[in-house]
């Protein structure tokens, strides 16, 4: 009995069961949940009958019986009706009325299943775990490892799919610069090729960083694929792709921003080995293709998305999973990063004596990877220009082909843009990850914007101290040249001061993007107004800048604080913009990422109060959903109602599932695990009793 921690089916070998005990395991060989092994194990001692369910028969009558909208789950929406489970030999074990007890009973049967399970004991359906320790524990057990991902001959049928684009067959584009992996995949191709996979897997070589040209990826379209990342040799001496974590659903491929907030919920949940993972993953994708894409696949080429590489840098080193050597080569590489991507001319952007820096996208014309349709409100009036010049029958996918590919229809503006201009407008706002807003008024290449140039300003800070703290202030990155905190603190302080004069509004109290093309600054409200206390562009040590911080959280708490948290942005910013469209990065939708860096930037002046109402508030609607709709988390909400019902632009992903939430969503995970940090002891009973924020 000293190993009862660690039980499995094999801990029962030494024990003789009753038959209706036996039954319950013969058809699955997978390792059984302790609760359900301690169970059985009891009753085998004590002799105490069975309280066992049928897992076909219940889970049929509990279908019938409470799903009664027929969408394969079991929500508040459902007409619900008392429902009695039943042991195999008949008698009434308990009786539910409870929705969420229902759903639960609904997912662990539908889970036991897909295990082939024939029974289950009752105790094993958790009926009585609240659904906050249900999610924290369904985040922590189940959905990182369904959202891990490796490229590698075991899973690059998993990997290699998508459903965003249409391609003509499965594509793997390998960097020539790491010889060994080319190699590896090419040999794989080639056993998929004699094992006569359908569609063909076909491995590509790409040409060195500086021969991915826009022309290149825009040639790439209809072969569209995955790009290779890390590749390690475990103790057995076999090759396997380094795992990183995935956002979920249509999003199968590691994203840059989302990674940062995947890599705090990893670290939260102990699961060092994947955070370490991501970030080795990253390095990996700036020595090879020269920056770090929006994700890895091929058209995401031309551009990156926000950046965070030294905080996940620090983070898992700070964790302790990685040494100091590995320190060194992050922190050079992540230099390379800031030069070449953040630094270069596309995004580099001088205003006066000032230098901030831009979203850019070096591509041309329409993103392939956005869905059928997406494009045809938004390039109306080009097209209807094109229309009254001769072609009253033009549709919008010929129009976008005949620009595309045939060079037609360049000429056209609209409020002064071409259809080259709006490209490249579009194009950036994705860089900028907040795809779309009405924040920019559809010109994001015109801003210097305040999250990206806190988040640049984070890199000089963190290049300054990790230097001066792990290497005595120089750190020696080729042929004699250093990196120094003196270099990195000047070039931190550069860009304070350009954010305090150009993004810092004094009379508001609050911090804007800046408009260099139209020379003023944007009145438009953000969450991103807040990135400069995560960051630290304001010093939580100076007491000039600790009065601005509370005037941020002042102005946001009374600007952008709804019910279930901050909304992106301000709803008399989205009523005064030029066009009445809906978009998800905007007012009445919030954002994960926009939560945890306020909850982290609010705490680190000491605004700890502030902190835990807006996590409060947050971490109750993802609750509250996950319970009332049969444990779906999803990626983002409407703040104003609390809900998950999202089908704004793209979608809500996480939220359309039969019977269980398989994986939630990445950054909305993270979100519910590291939330509870910034809630006191009687602050988080309140939220497992799911008691209500206050409504003002």
């Amino acid at each position: 009995m000293n190993a009862l921690p660690s039980l499995n089916v094999g801990c029962f070998h030494s024990f003789l069961f009753p038959i209706h005990i036996v039954r319950v395991m013969v058809s699955t060989v997978k390792p059984v949940s302790l609760p359900l092994c301690i169970t059985l194990l009891l009753m085998a001692v004590t002799g105490v009958p069975a309280q066992t369910l049928s897992v076909p028969e219940t889970l049929r009558r509990l279908e019938t019986q409470q799903d009664t909208d027929n969408d394969r789950k079991i929500t508040i929406r459902d007409r619900t009706t008392a429902f009695e489970l039943r042991s195999t030999d008949g008698q009434v074990l308990r009786t539910l009325t409870n929705v969420y007890r229902l759903s639960v009973a609904l997912q662990e049967l539908k889970r036991a299943e897909m295990r082939g399970q024939p029974e289950l004991p009752l105790d094993a359906l958790r009926l009585d775990e609240g659904i906050v320790d249900r999610t924290h524990r369904l985040i922590r057990e189940v959905y990182w490892d369904a959202l891990t991902r490796r490229i590698d001959a075991d899973h690059i049928d998993q990997v290699v799919v998508d459903s965003k684009v249409v391609t003509s067959g499965d594509y793997l584009y390998v960097p020539a610069s790491d010889p060994a992996a080319v190699r590896y995949f090419q040999t794989l191709e080639k056993e998929a090729q004699q094992n006569g996979r359908t569609p063909p897997l076909k491995v590509v070589v790409l040409p060195p960083a500086a021969g991915i040209t826009p022309e290149f990826v825009r040639n790439l379209d209809g072969y569209h694929g995955l790009l290779s990342l890390k590749l390690e040799t475990n103790a057995q001496g076999r090759i396997r792709g380094v795992p990183y974590v995935v956002p979920g659903g249509r999003f199968n491929e590691v994203y840059c921003w989302d990674s940062y907030f995947i890599v705090l919920g990893l670290l939260q949940d102990g699961r060092h080995d994947l955070a370490r993972g991501m970030a080795d993953n990253f390095l990996y994708m700036v020595e090879h293709y020269g920056m770090i894409p929006n994700a890895n696949r091929t058209y995401y080429l031309t551009r990156s998305q926000p950046p965070f590489l030294t905080s996940i840098v620090r983070s898992v080193y700070e964790a302790g999973a990685a040494d100091r050597n590995w320190m060194a080569r992050a922190l050079k590489i992540a230099m390379a990063e800031y030069r070449n991507v953040w630094l270069a001319p596309s995004r580099l952007v001088r205003i006066g004596s000032h230098e901030l820096s831009r979203y850019y996208d070096s591509g041309e014309g329409p993103c392939p990877e956005v869905e059928p349709g997406h494009y045809d409100e938004k390039i109306a009036p080009w097209l209807a220009q094109a229309r009254s010049a001769g072609d009253p029958a033009l549709t919008p996918y010929r129009f976008l082909n005949e620009y595309l590919y045939a060079g037609k229809h360049a000429d056209l503006r609209v409020d002064g843009l071409t259809l080259r201009d709006f490209f490249k407008h579009d194009r950036a706002v994705r860089e900028s990850g907040h795809d779309t807003t009405h924040r920019f008024d559809d010109r994001t290449a015109d801003f210097a914007t305040i999250d990206l140039n806190s988040l640049l300003y984070k890199y000089e800070a963190d290049f300054a101290e990790l230097i001066e703290r792990e290497f005595n202030g120089r750190l020696e990155i080729v042929n004699g040249e250093e990196a120094t905190t003196t270099y990195w603190r000047k070039r931190a302080e550069a860009r304070k001061t350009a954010i305090t004069a150009l993004m810092w509004d004094e009379e508001r109290g609050y911090f804007f993007d800046y408009d260099f093309a139209g020379k003023t600054r944007s009145t438009y409200i953000s969450a991103t107004g807040l990135y400069p206390l995560w960051a630290k562009v304001l010093d939580p040590g100076n007491e000039t800048d600790r009065a601005r911080a509370r005037r941020v959280a002042a102005y946001a708490r009374e600007k952008l604080e709804e019910r279930a948290g901050l909304a992106a942005t301000a709803r008399e910013s989205v009523s005064a913009a030029k066009r009445t469209d809906q978009r998800q990065w905007d007012y009445p939708f919030g954002w994960a990422p926009h939560q945890m860096l306020a909850w982290q930037g609010l705490k680190q002046f000491g605004l700890d109060a502030d902190a835990e109402r807006l996590a409060y508030r947050w971490l109750y609607a993802i609750a509250k959903n996950a319970r009332d709709f049969n444990g779906t988390i999803p990626e983002k909400l409407d703040v104003v109602t609390g809900s998950h019902d999202v089908f704004v632009e793209y979608g809500n992903v996480g939220t359309k599932f039969d019977y269980i939430a398989p994986e939630g969503f990445g950054w909305m995970n993270a979100s519910f695990q590291v939330g509870t940090n910034y809630l006191s002891p009687a602050r988080l009973n309140d939220l497992r009793a799911l008691k209500p924020p206050p409504e003002d």
